[in-house]
């Protein structure tokens, strides 16, 4: 098995392909516009940063506004807080930023602004329940089909009155894999399967989640867009360290599928992976997936 803060790391490119600039630019827009209308910093609440690389790509694509940003980043996974605690600072430091830290925060001061993250090892809903403040910001990258649907009104609760939800990169349903192989469609249906079978798990979220927050009285959706992974060799090999992500991605098909299938689709599945593994290994396999990014405001 790949690690899983190497796989974090590896997507961050993929991710970055992916997201809606169109989107991620009117977010900007909204921020800025609601920073300029109050007093303090802006909050901001991320569920599920892994190792931040949302923190860095906000700052590196000049998307939150100028000024005092406060960024309490929430994770389930210990070592995904350890990593983010031990990756951020070194990549402030990469952009010339003043640093601090100290035991319960890091704080980032340059480009005109002063960036404040707060990293927690916590359950989404129940730090948002057990909080005495609130955020103009909800991001949960990858999440709705993880943590599950029914964690929204918890997590929603967290906004302050008129602030913003970004749901990007939230898978809805589709896994290729190329050149074609004739057990494409079961080792998919499996795979999709095993998602919904998890508690919490989802394999069509984005849309689940769509049609949930669109039939909420106190949210309103502000804008949808496609954001599907393409991960494709070039030259005979794969960007930066994208052949993490695709190994990772094969780990876990062959995991889910096994759990799923019974012995008369072992054989046929085994020789799935042989050649998907070996696909990967000679440069020459390309996966794809299909996901939405969801933005919004809930009532002010």
């Amino acid at each position: 098995m790949t690690n899983f803060q190497d796989y974090l790391v590896a997507k961050r490119s993929v991710d970055d392909r992916a997201l809606d600039r169109r989107l991620l630019d009117r977010l900007c827009e909204l921020l800025t516009a609601r920073a300029q209308d109050r007093e303090g910093p802006l909050r901001v609440l991320e569920v599920g940063p892994g190792v931040g690389t949302m923190v860095e790509r906000l700052v590196e694509w000049n998307h939150l506004p100028a000024g005092e940003v406060q960024y309490t980043t929430v994770d389930l996974n210990p070592d995904n807080i350890a990593a983010l605690r031990e990756r951020l600072p070194a990549w402030a430091a990469d952009r010339g930023l003043d640093v601090a830290e100290s035991d319960d925060r890091l704080r980032f001061t340059g480009e005109g602004r002063t960036l404040t993250v707060e990293p927690a090892v916590a359950e989404g809903v129940r730090f948002v329940a057990d909080a005495d403040r609130s955020w103009d910001l909800l991001v949960g990258m990858a999440v709705l089909d993880v943590a599950g649907l029914d964690s929204l009104p918890g997590l929603l609760d967290g906004l302050a009155p008129g602030g913003l939800w970004y749901f990007p990169i939230t898978f809805d349903g589709g896994t290729r894999f190329a050149p074609a192989h004739p057990a494409d469609r079961a080792v998919e249906w499996a795979y999709h399967r095993h998602m919904d079978r998890k508690p919490g798990g989802d394999s069509r979220a984005g849309s689940h989640a769509l049609s949930r927050l669109q039939g909420r009285g106190d949210a309103t959706v502000l804008d949808v867009a496609g954001s599907d992974w393409a991960v494709r060799p070039v030259d005979g090999g794969y960007p930066g360290t994208e052949r993490v992500l695709v190994d990772h991605v094969l780990d876990t098909v062959e995991s889910a599928v096994g759990e799923i299938t019974g012995p008369g689709f072992a054989e046929t599945f085994a020789e799935w992976l042989s050649a998907r593994r070996e696909q990967a290994a000679n440069g020459q396999l390309m996966y794809t997936t299909h996901q939405l990014d969801l933005l919004g405001r809930v009532q002010g």
